[in-house]
């Protein structure tokens, strides 16, 4: 076994199991992490949505981002860049977000689902996969956003710095947040276990290029199967920690801050998996990348805030409680798809005339 493997398969296991952990001391259950749900719970804190039951500082955010921070510059790793398409990344990231608010969650949180027994989620990872596939039918064709180029040092830290600011705000003057009284953001574990495990999962996933779309992409395009044993690992051990705590519930109903409505959920994860192969990488290696100082990271992760608060203020997200999408929101979804795919087209077969 290489050492690649071997470490995907630690951190895997590691991350699964605090995610597991996370559930049992206070996160929503099937939601020990979902970067789309804390970046809206973020979102609607700091009042860019009014939805009442989804607003939290989520410190496993901050965590991620400082995690990643801290160890790409302890290894020297840390590199400030960007430039590459940064309006089209923003717009993307946005779209992106609204496809995982159309499931209810991330493919990090798809993966938990289903380690919860959710199958709705095995509906999303069919379209999902799909997404993925068709973005790599014009990576294939030479599809590309741009080359980025090496920025200022400032420019690199700038996301990571924001980050800091936040935790301070959360600690020293939390009055300034809008808080959840029920529902989702209303459950949540302490502040110091929330930033410690987003540490840890940040400094695991920023030293493994753990991803998702990367290890599906990687499947499709090159028969590679290294990248996604991270994710195969962590479904193992948080199946194992969600049977050993009661929490493993099969089947399509009643499932926890989720929806049957199945079109809906594999059209939403297509958007993810198509969005995120063009950005080149889940939201969770968006993340990632930005805290080590990748611009065009950050670009994308603040459009997955400014998709948030579209997707909750003009209401075209997925409803737990209304079991399901209502027209704008189904309308939203194919309207992006088209988007989606014409901006894949424009980048990829312009360039062969």
């Amino acid at each position: 076994m290489s050492k690649e493997k071997r470490n995907l398969i630690i951190a895997g296991v590691l991350i699964g199991a605090v995610s597991v952990l996370l559930v049992a001391f206070g996160n929503p259950k099937n939601m020990g992490f979902c970067i789309a749900c804390f970046i809206r719970d973020i979102a609607g804190a700091t009042k860019m949505h009014s939805a009442a039951v989804v607003q939290y500082v989520r410190p496993e955010i901050i965590g991620l981002v400082l995690g990643s921070w801290i160890i790409s510059l302890a290894t020297g790793e840390f590199k400030a860049r960007g430039g590459s398409s940064p309006m089209l990344r923003l717009v993307i990231g946005a779209f992106v977000m609204i496809g995982a608010l159309m499931f209810l969650g991330c493919p990090f949180r798809m993966i938990l689902r289903l380690a919860g027994g959710d199958l709705n989620a095995l509906v999303a990872l069919c379209g999902f996969i799909g997404g993925i596939a068709v973005g790599c039918f014009f990576l294939a064709k030479g599809f590309s956003l741009g080359r980025y180029h090496e920025q200022a040092s400032l420019e690199g830290h700038a996301f990571p710095a924001i980050n800091v600011l936040l935790l301070v705000l959360l600690l020293a003057v939390p009055s300034v947040f809008a808080f959840s009284e029920k529902g989702p953001g209303s459950m949540h574990a302490a502040v110091i276990i929330s930033l410690a495990a987003g540490l840890v999962v940040g400094i695991l996933a920023q030293r493994t290029r753990l991803c998702m779309v990367g290890g599906i992409r990687d499947i499709i395009l090159v028969k590679d199967y290294t990248l996604i044993f991270g994710f195969i690992f962590i479904f193992v051990a948080a199946l194992v920690g969600n049977l050993i705590t009661g929490n493993f519930k099969l089947g399509f109903e009643g499932q926890p801050v989720a929806h049957t409505a199945h079109l809906w959920n594999f059209l939403g994860m297509f958007v993810v998996g198509l969005g995120s192969a063009m950005l080149g990488g889940c939201p969770l290696r968006q993340l990632i990348l930005a805290g080590e100082g990748n611009s065009d990271s950050a670009l994308s992760v603040v459009g997955m805030f400014i998709g948030a608060a579209i997707a909750h203020n003009f209401k075209l997200v997925g409803n737990a409680t209304d079991n399901g999408p209502n027209t704008y929101g189904k309308v939203a979804v194919i309207a992006i798809i088209v988007i989606l795919l014409a901006v894949a087209a424009a980048k990829t077969f312009k360039k062969e005339k």
